[in-house]
């Protein structure tokens, strides 16, 4: 067992996307750091970009009072990189020294704990990983705070979306969140009782999603509702599709799969066929009691791995006990929807 550090100052920053339960991460941290190990903690605000430009704020206790049941972030998020820029990562490491920082807790998804991984191995820097995304696609651990949020927001909206799908003989079409993995769509397409859920991982085949639907209405079931992904493509030439758009960051602007996916179901079966893309409102506002939990518990391991000098580890969930993994793992990775379950799940339900 490595050498417990005591009465340490370490940083907390929270980068990519927002996330529910983050404030929860950020409270647990507080509290076993300010209460067990009396330390000091330093809020860095709005991610990477803090680190360089030394934008912090005091955390405590009674800062954190009320935060458990917010969603967002206190701290703010942005996404991007130090490696981006020529003095970035020299930026990074004179703030550690300047912020008088023994160590930095860094709360994010692929993107940020891939700077962090390259930080720790390339420059030596001492920071320990949380990983967070409603995707629930980082490589190392079984579940993701957040994701539960996001399928249960998404399960909701299509309980809503049945009645009215049945009032008016309609199929709907509902776009949910997930770039490279779809698990939100593969888990609220089961709670949500979707007749078809389509994911990044396989390409679609609109005549076997237009089969599905015929043989409802045929068996008198006139309201369908097809849940997608919204990284969810065709097969490469079956369909002209718009050009991809680039942000900054040079990821492929998502959103709207739904609407090509729609015109082709009415194009091809004739139903009257409408789109509900559920967009941020999956990401935002408070987390379910689930998410809570495993937030609180990252936490409070997350300070337990910089007290036990665990650099270049991510705390992780495997088998419902909280344990650490190197952060290389997750990496520039994703972990993709276990296809067994997939098809299980499939053929027994979205018929």
């Amino acid at each position: 067992m490595p050498l417990r550090l005591t009465g340490v100052r370490v940083g907390v920053l929270t980068g990519g996307g927002d996330c529910p339960g983050l404030n929860a991460v950020i409270r647990a941290v507080v509290r076993k750091a300010e209460r067990h190990y009396n330390d000091e903690i330093v809020g860095i605000l709005d991610a990477w970009d803090g680190v360089r430009k030394r934008n912090t704020m005091p955390l405590s206790v009674d800062r954190m009072r009320g935060s458990l049941p917010r969603g967002g972030t206190l701290l703010g998020t942005r996404r991007g990189s130090p490696f981006d820029t020529e003095t970035g990562v020299d930026e990074v490491i004179a703030s550690f020294a300047e912020l008088g920082l023994d160590g930095l807790i860094v709360v994010g998804g692929n993107g940020s704990l891939s700077v962090a991984c390259r930080l720790h191995a390339e420059h030596g820097l001492p920071i320990v990983g949380v990983p967070k995304t409603i995707d629930n696609d980082i490589v190392g651990t079984e579940a993701t705070f957040g994701f539960d949020t996001a399928v249960q927001i998404a399960t909701d909206a299509i309980d809503r979306l049945h009645t009215t799908a049945e009032s008016h003989d309609r199929v709907l079409v509902v776009e949910v969140m997930g770039r490279h993995s779809g698990w939100i769509a593969t888990y609220a397409g089961i709670a949500g009782g979707a007749t078809v859920a389509l994911i990044p991982e396989i390409h679609y085949d609109i005549d076997e999603v237009c089969e599905r639907l015929i043989m409802r209405h045929e068996r008198g079931r006139l309201a369908s509702i097809v849940v997608v992904a919204e990284g969810t493509e065709p097969p490469p030439g079956s369909v002209e599709t718009p050009d991809k758009v680039y942000d900054e960051f040079g990821h492929v602007r998502l959103g709207g799969v739904s609407q090509l996916i729609a015109r082709q179901i009415e194009e091809r079966t004739g139903y009257e066929t409408r789109v509900v893309n559920l967009g941020h409102v999956q990401r935002g506002g408070t987390p379910t009691a689930s998410d809570r939990i495993l937030s609180t518990r990252y936490g409070l391991a997350a300070i337990d791995a910089v007290h036990d000098r665990a650099w270049g580890d991510m705390v992780v969930l495997r088998c419902t006990e909280i344990e650490r993994a190197p952060m290389a793992i997750a990496a520039g990775r994703t972990r993709p929807v276990d296809m067994k379950l997939y098809r299980e799940i499939s053929d027994l339900f979205f018929a």
